[in-house]
């Protein structure tokens, strides 16, 4: 006889019978106990139930007689009656497991999947059964004897996740994992509860110490490393599991968006050449997109034109095509082109909102400032709450001088997002134009300490600081936050852009080349150290040379460009400073600085009447950086020249 079974019957023996039955009835009573267990392996159930019934009306003091019956009536799918009897049970014995685990498994089959669409009555109604199974189940497994079934367990784990108790569903799933080495679901379940905790990196560890024995976790602990931002890990992790399975459609997509995430032209082409590979034999939309945007990145701008023309064949009412085609030409400087494309776009595609920045920025680029801010007040009149619009139009009030409606606009922005550090920062630089420099400082020192592990916020502050003159605070806030955030890059670059500011110009070039040096591809630091010389008028060969290595990295970039040109410039190299600084003059048309470096060239070759033009521009442009002074008496010097 089975051990449970033997229990079960001595269990029956000593149960105390009613003061009216007969010791014979007990005994008759466990006789048909045994012979429904026997007639139940036969297959014969009703003869089962009909033995398990008798002994109940022989003995109905007997717990463990209604329990049984329950457990047939639930292996048989009868669940009313399996109900039935195992409250019936209840009664006799409330901690008798049988009965509880047939209680607690039949409350949980009417737990169903969750729907937006219940009503509240449900959603009581699927709580309810929750609780009542979680109460019954954990009763079936308390104790020495407790009930041994992992399914039951499983089952309780998977109550207790959809209860939101994850302090006891993480040990529970704990153990039925380490027990049960080959049940695939628990330790999916397992990292669903440490995520559902907010307990992420307790996921990661339990996954870094699995996935060696089982590879099938990969795909998980990737998952895992790109909720934390973790993007090298992430995209390191998802191409050991492609390895596993390299025909998986989906991981190798994940890796190459993992990569995208991750940064860098090298990651950008390894993305690019698996989604290559990928929209050869599948070319489907999302693929496409994610193509377009690793073909930008990896510098191929003409097959990311390309490629986002493939998504807008595909599916010209998504707006997606158009977003990836307007990113591939703002990176070629072809504003007018974003133009053309997307004012028809917007009438066609489903979601047109998330077009307008782009168009606005196209607007912007190419000097019509009113077109650029009334394009991003749409974009804000449309998603009044998108903090990042909110700020593209405080971005462009400021670039026209409308520093009160900037103002204006981050106040709103921030009362719906007051910890947005873009926000406060667009703030500050406000109140520093409307005459109030000294409130724009104190909101972002409040803002460094409300937002203590925010790089961002110690840049804003440093800046504000260096726009008063106060380099020293500047330079000893950078110091600080480098030493504080030891792995981001844009700290160690604002630190050499405030050397500089501050005339500190040996700690300048010092950071910039160790920035250099730890990333031979951050062209922003080959550019800046190579116009900080030519600027200065110094070692002007190797100051090309680093312009033209970031120009190989960003070919189309204007600003690049200029720095190139002023370069030749100072090395009265005209012919080659004139072609680069036309190209950027022509692309950025409203940067004042350029347009005067522009005028310089043409007027030291003599080509007076484009040298006024090109310095007319530089004083209707931004103005920032420029002495106004000096380039009327240009003007002034190059009509001289035309009277001759």
């Amino acid at each position: 006889m089975p051990i449970a079974l033997l229990l079960a019957a001595l269990a029956l023996q000593n149960t105390p019978a009613p003061a009216a039955a007969a010791p014979e009835k007990v005994a008759e009573a466990y006789t048909q106990f045994l012979l429904g267990h026997h007639l139940e392996e036969t297959d014969d159930m009703a003869g089962a139930i009909a033995a398990f019934k008798r002994a109940m009306d022989l003995d109905p003091r007997a717990a463990d007689v209604p329990a049984e019956l329950a457990g047939v009536y639930l292996r048989q799918e009868h669940l009313d009656d399996a109900r039935a009897a195992a409250e019936q049970a209840l009664k006799i014995a409330p901690d008798n497991r049988e009965a509880n685990r047939v209680l607690g498994i039949v409350y949980a089959s009417r737990v169903e999947e969750r729907s937006d669409r219940e009503s509240a009555a449900q959603q009581k109604a699927a709580a309810d059964n929750i609780q009542q199974a979680i109460k019954h189940l954990e009763l079936a497994i308390a104790g020495a004897q407790a009930e041994s079934d992992p399914n039951v367990r499983a089952t309780l784990a998977r109550l207790y996740l959809r209860a939101e108790e994850y302090d006891k569903a993480i040990p529970l799933l704990s153990d039925l994992v380490r027990q049960e080495p080959g049940w695939s679901e628990g330790p999916l379940l397992l990292t669903e509860a440490y995520a559902s905790a907010g307990r992420n990196d307790d996921a990661i560890a339990w996954l870094e110490t699995h996935t060696e024995d089982d590879p099938r976790l990969l795909p998980a602990l990737a998952d895992f490393y790109e909720r934390e931002k973790r993007w090298d890990e992430a995209a390191k992790t998802y191409e050991k599991a492609v390895q596993q399975a390299p025909r998986s459609v989906d991981l190798r997509t994940r890796y190459a968006s993992a990569l995208l995430n991750a940064g860098g032209r090298e990651n950008a082409a390894k993305a690019r050449d698996v989604l290559a590979q990928l929209t050869s034999a599948r070319a489907d939309a999302r693929t496409l997109y994610l193509l377009a945007q690793a073909q930008r990145r990896a510098g191929d701008l003409k097959a990311a034109e390309e490629t986002a023309r493939r998504v807008i064949t595909q599916n010209a009412k998504s707006p997606w095509g158009y977003y990836a085609l307007a990113e591939a030409l703002e990176e070629r400087h072809q504003f007018q082109s974003v133009i053309d494309e997307l004012t028809p776009a917007m009438s066609a595609v489903e979601e047109p909102s998330i077009l307008l920045p782009h168009l606005a920025f196209a607007y912007q680029e190419l000097g019509n400032t009113d077109k650029a801010i009334a394009t991003f007040e749409e974009a804000h009149r449309r998603s009044p709450k998108d903090a990042n619009v909110v700020a593209y139009l405080a971005e462009a009030d400021m670039a026209a001088k409308k520093y009160a409606a900037a103002l204006d606009a981050t106040k709103a922005g921030l009362a719906d997002h007051p910890d947005d550090v873009r926000l406060i920062r667009l703030q500050a630089q406000a109140l520093r134009h409307t005459g109030k420099a000294d409130q724009g400082v104190a909101l972002l020192e409040r803002a460094v300490k409300s937002h203590a592990d925010d790089p961002t916020a110690y840049i804003a502050l440093a800046q504000m600081y260096a726009d008063a003159d106060r380099h020293a605070d500047a330079i000893k806030l950078l110091e600080d936050a480098k030493q504080k955030f030891p792995k981001d890059a844009s700290i160690p670059f604002e630190l050499g852009t405030q050397f500089d500011r501050a005339k500190r110009f040996a700690e300048a070039e010092a950071t910039f080349k160790r920035i250099i040096d730890a990333d031979p591809e951050n062209a922003a630091a080959l550019n800046y150290l190579g116009y900080m010389l030519a600027e200065r008028g110094e070692r002007l060969d190797e100051s090309v040379s680093l312009l033209k290595k970031a120009l190989q990295i960003e070919p189309e970039n204007g600003s690049y460009l200029d720095s190139l040109g002023w370069a030749y410039y100072k090395s009265d190299k005209l012919e080659l400073a004139e072609d680069n600084l036309h190209r950027a003059a022509d692309q950025l048309r409203t940067n004042s600085v350029i347009q005067a470096h522009y005028g310089d060239v043409l007027l030291k070759l003599g080509r007076y009447g484009d040298a006024i033009a090109a310095f007319t521009r530089a004083l209707e442009g931004d103005g920032t950086e420029i002495d106004r002074g000096e380039i009327d008496k240009k003007i002034k010097a190059a009509k001289q020249h035309l009277k001759k």
